[in-house]
């Protein structure tokens, strides 16, 4: 919206993108995360559906049903740079994270949250950090998708498939590490090319599998398995 009415640079743009996410993040998650579990899990779907019935909704502001138009971009190489660098600068703040304080309150809150709190932490406090920071990325990130593709619309944004993916990536490569996600990212990208150019209606049957595969035989994902087989450190 800043860029088709009031003619902001894509890339100042985005980071505005990024702040209302996180605004965002605070407000549902302060009550969101006293959810555990599958609830959780259950609000944030539905949370999703709301939000794309009241963009579709205020079409004098978001353009509804029909989405936004962004001017042609006729070459798309600052965006390849923005997200590559995005992606080096989410990868360096989370290895300095995991090693600090604040990360090892979280991985403490991870393992066990009653213990965390018997121990002191604000749970709930470092959780709604979190969440705040696992907002702001993809709303800046968000904006570069957006403004590669020229055109957005509630339906595609709000798609149910591309969060699953996110989460299959993480998965995949391992949850909880720094080196796990892109991992993840770049082999199940290279194996959804290769599948989705075979069997172009089945492709997410295969990614189901997946899920099934790592769930029940790799819980800490490809590498959590190679960390256990070669003794590789746990900060990774």
């Amino acid at each position: 919206m800043l860029v088709t009415t009031h003619d902001w640079h894509w890339g100042p743009a985005s980071l505005a993108g990024g702040v209302a996410a996180a605004i965002l993040a605070i407000i549902i998650g302060y009550p969101c995360l006293r959810l555990k579990g599958p609830y959780f899990a259950i609000a944030m779907l539905g949370l999703n559906e709301v939000m794309r019935v009241l963009v579709s909704y205020f079409e004098g502001l978001t353009g509804g049903g029909l989405g936004l138009s962004l001017p042609t971009l006729y070459a798309s190489v600052e965006i390849y740079y923005a997200m590559g660098l995005a992606a080096a600068a989410v990868t360096a703040a989370a290895a300095l994270i995991i090693t600090s304080r604040f990360g090892l309150r979280l991985m403490t809150i991870r393992e066990d949250e009653v213990a965390a709190e018997a121990m002191g932490i604000n749970t709930a406090r470092y959780k709604l950090y979190a969440f705040l920071l696992s907002a702001f990325t993809p709303g800046v990130v968000g904006g570069f998708f957006a403004r590669d593709q020229g055109y957005i619309e509630p339906i595609s944004v709000f798609q149910l498939p591309i969060t699953i993916t996110m989460i299959v990536m993480a998965l995949f490569g391992g949850k909880g590490t720094i080196w796990g996600p892109v991992l993840g990212a770049g082999a199940l990208f290279v194996f959804e090319e290769l599948v989705w150019a075979r069997f172009l209606y089945l492709h997410q049957i295969f990614f189901g599998a997946i899920i099934v595969v790592v769930v029940l035989l790799m819980p800490r994902g490809i590498l959590g398995v190679l960390q256990e087989r070669y003794r590789l450190p746990r900060t990774l």
